[in-house]
C-alpha cells in the first residue's frame, strides 16, 4: 500500500473537523466585521476542498485501470489534489490581500470578543487536525499538501486571537487588517514552498536526496557493469521511485548483472520499480538526439 492509502484516515478525520468549524467561523465574521476571521473562513473553506480532494485523490489512486491506457496507474492523483492545494492557498491570499487594500482609508468597526472566541476555537480545531495529518505529512506529498493547509490555518487562528486581543485593548479596528495581512503572506509563502515540491514531481525530476551521479556511480561498482547511460530517476507519487537505465556489460558476463543492479537500487536508494536494460558491445543501442 503506497503512503497515501496508508493515511487516509487520516485525511478524513481532519476533514470532518475542519469542515464542521468552517460554517461557524463564516457567520462570526461576517457578523463581527473581522477581516481577519473571514480571511481565516476563507483559508478554512480553501482547507476542507483540499482535504477533500487529498481525500478523494487517495481513493483514485487505488482504483485499478480498466483502460489499459494509464500503465502508472492513477497514482499523479495524489500529486495533482496537492497542486489544487497550491492554488487554493494562493488564491486565499490574493483576496485577503485585496480586502485589506480596500479598507485603506477607513476605519473597520471589527467586534473583538467573537473573534477571540472562534479564533480559540479555530485554534483548538486546527490543533487535533494538525496532529492528525503530522504522521502522515513525511511520507506523503498528497498528506504534507493538507498539511500545510491546516498549519497555515492554524497560524491564521493565531492572528485572529492577537487581533481580537489588541482590537479589544485598543479600539483600533486597523490590528484586524494588518494580521489579515500577515496571515495572508504566510500562505502564500507555504504554498510557494509545497508548489515547488509539486512541480518537481510533475516536471519529473530526480527525488529530493537521490542524485543521479551516486546512483550510476553505485551501478558502475556492480561487478560486469561496464557502462551506464539513459539513467532517469524520478517519483511517480510520494514514497514511488522510479528509475530506468542502460547498462553495458562485457560479451558473456550479463549472468546476475541485472538482479545485482536491481537489488542496488532497492536497498541503497529506495527505488522499488526499476527497468534495466543490458547491453554488450555488440548489441549496444543507438544514442537517442534528446
Amino acid at each position: 500500500m503506497h503512503a497515501g492509502a496508508r493515511h487516509r484516515w487520516r485525511l478524513g478525520v481532519a476533514c470532518a473537523l475542519v469542515a464542521s468549524f468552517f460554517l461557524v467561523e463564516v457567520v462570526v465574521g461576517w457578523v463581527s466585521g473581522s477581516l481577519a476571521l473571514l480571511s481565516d473562513a476563507g483559508h478554512m473553506a480553501a482547507d476542507v476542498v483540499a482535504l477533500s480532494a487529498a481525500l478523494v485523490a487517495t481513493r483514485i489512486a487505488t482504483r485499478p485501470d480498466t483502460t489499459g491506457r494509464r500503465t502508472f496507474g492513477s497514482y499523479r492523483a495524489e500529486v495533482f489534489a496537492s497542486g489544487l492545494t497550491v492554488l487554493l492557498m494562493l488564491g486565499t491570499a490574493v483576496y485577503v490581500t485585496v480586502e485589506a487594500v480596500r479598507r485603506i482609508g477607513s476605519a473597520p468597526d471589527v467586534a473583538a470578543r467573537p473573534m477571540l472566541v472562534v479564533g480559540a476555537i479555530g485554534l483548538v480545531i486546527n490543533a487535533i487536525a494538525l496532529l492528525l495529518l503530522r504522521g502522515g505529512a513525511g511520507e506523503s506529498l498528497n498528506v504534507k499538501g493538507a498539511y500545510f493547509e491546516v498549519l497555515a490555518d492554524t497560524v491564521g487562528s493565531i492572528g485572529v486571537i492577537a487581533a481580537g486581543a489588541l482590537v479589544s485593548v485598543t479600539g483600533d479596528g486597523w490590528w484586524d487588517t494588518v494580521f489579515a495581512l500577515a496571515i495572508a503572506l504566510f500562505v502564500a509563502v507555504r504554498a510557494v514552498v509545497l508548489g515547488r515540491e509539486v512541480l518537481a514531481v510533475l516536471g519529473q525530476h530526480a527525488p529530493a536526496g537521490l542524485a543521479p551521479a551516486d546512483i550510476e556511480a553505485s551501478l558502475l561498482n556492480v561487478l560486469g557493469v561496464e557502462g551506464v547511460h539513459d539513467l532517469h530517476v524520478w517519483t511517480l507519487t510520494s514514497g514511488m521511485h522510479v528509475a530506468t537505465a542502460h547498462l553495458l556489460v562485457a560479451e558473456g558476463s550479463t549472468a546476475g548483472v541485472l538482479a545485482a543492479a536491481s537489488g542496488v537500487l532497492r536497498a541503497d536508494y529506495g527505488v522499488e520499480h526499476a527497468t534495466l536494460q543490458v547491453e554488450t558491445p555488440t548489441s549496444q543501442c543507438e544514442r537517442t538526439s534528446w
